[in-house]
């Protein structure tokens, strides 16, 4: 009896072991699950972190290389801005300046006239007691000069600037060579003849048939004869240098001599 009732316990006892055993395998079973869960769920929190790690990180580069550009662009601004300064610095002392001279316009324009004209009344003076080459021409010139003096349409810059014109016409007259068709009395017959300058040291006439031929005499202020001989040959080729009709060459021709002070 008492050996059976001990069966029983022992095999009570190894039932409930194996209970035991079965439930804490089954209790290590969940807590193996678990932590293959959680270690799956921490990489994938993991991944989604280096994700946007970098993302982050490209933004960062390209807002770094955004940066780096408007700063090269900033400081191309900072050099343009001072050259521009520069220039508006100028431009107002320019305008300064300009101000200034419009302020001495109204002196300037009083001043002008008056030399205009002394300048047109000189030049009158002057071609009138020049040796007469173009008279009518030249007249003519200064007659127009005059014309504009009362014009109100014309400013006195452009009075000005046709007076320094005529100047400069009647200097060129100096340096050149001049032939042209005219007419003289000789004799007490008015006569057309072929006129030869040289600058203003020499004005002679030739008859159109070539037999007679003269010079201005600036001393006298008048014609005279010259020796047909002498000068004929000379003053008909010089009237074909001045036609560029021939090469420059040497001509004897008669010319004062300056006079000694």
């Amino acid at each position: 009896m008492t050996m059976h009732r001990l069966k029983n316990v022992l095999i009570a006892a190894l039932v409930s072991a194996g209970a035991l055993v079965g439930t804490v395998a089954a209790v290590q079973a969940n807590t193996l699950d678990s932590i293959l869960e959680v270690g799956e769920a921490k990489n994938d929190a993991a991944r989604q972190s280096q994700q946007k790690i970098d993302r982050l990180a490209d933004e960062t580069r390209d807002l770094l290389n955004d940066y780096k550009t408007v700063n090269k662009q900033i400081d191309g601004l900072k050099v343009y801005n001072a050259r521009l300064q520069k220039q508006i610095d100028n431009q107002i002392a320019r305008i300064g300046d300009i101000d200034e001279s419009i302020d001495q316009v109204t002196v300037i324009q009083r001043q002008m006239t008056p030399l205009v004209i002394r300048m047109i009344d000189g030049l009158e003076k002057f071609v009138e007691l020049d040796v007469p080459f173009h008279m009518e021409e030249r007249q003519q010139r200064i007659a127009f000069l005059r014309a504009n003096l009362d014009r109100s349409d014309v400013s006195v810059a452009e009075k000005f600037r046709q007076v320094l014109e005529a100047y400069k016409i009647e200097a060129e007259y100096g340096r050149k060579l001049d032939a042209y068709k005219g007419s003289v009395e000789i004799d007490g017959v008015e006569r057309d003849v072929n006129f030869f300058r040289v600058g203003r040291i020499a004005l002679l006439y030739q008859t159109t048939d070539t037999e007679i031929s003269g010079a201005w005499d600036q001393g006298s202020r008048s014609w005279v004869s010259l020796d047909r001989g002498e000068y004929r040959n000379a003053i008909m080729k010089g009237l074909r240098i001045a036609r560029k009709e021939a090469s420059i060459d040497l001509m004897n021709l008669p010319i004062e001599a300056p006079e000694a002070e």
